[in-house]
């Protein structure tokens, strides 16, 4: 009953905390971006990038969710997406970009 108690109060803490970078990427540059009514977080760590989207989507929805993720990425960042290294939905990406000298 314990270690119910302990799992259900750490999962309130982080959910508290809102959108939290995969572990590859704590340490990462945060940015908070509200794109069309819909909150999004992106975390930029060198050349990598992750972007989470905040709250819940509707089935039709997600299509034009992870468009929005991925146009987010270029104008957040200043970098171009390297679309080949993209991974996950319109929850959660993760991928690689490639920046001008000086950016990223």
């Amino acid at each position: 009953m314990k270690a119910l108690i302990l799992i259900f109060a750490v999962g309130l803490g982080l959910a508290a905390c809102g959108a939290q970078p995969a572990p590859q990427m704590w340490g990462a540059a945060r940015t908070d971006v509200v794109r069309d009514g819909r909150s999004y977080t992106l975390f930029q760590k060198g050349k990598q990038v992750e972007v989470i989207r905040l709250g819940w989507a509707s089935r039709g929805e997600h299509q034009a969710i992870r468009a929005t993720m991925i146009e987010l990425i270029p104008e957040v960042t200043g970098c171009r997406l390297v679309e080949s290294t993209l991974q996950g939905d319109s929850g959660e990406m993760r991928g690689r970009v490639t920046c001008p000298k000086g950016a990223g």
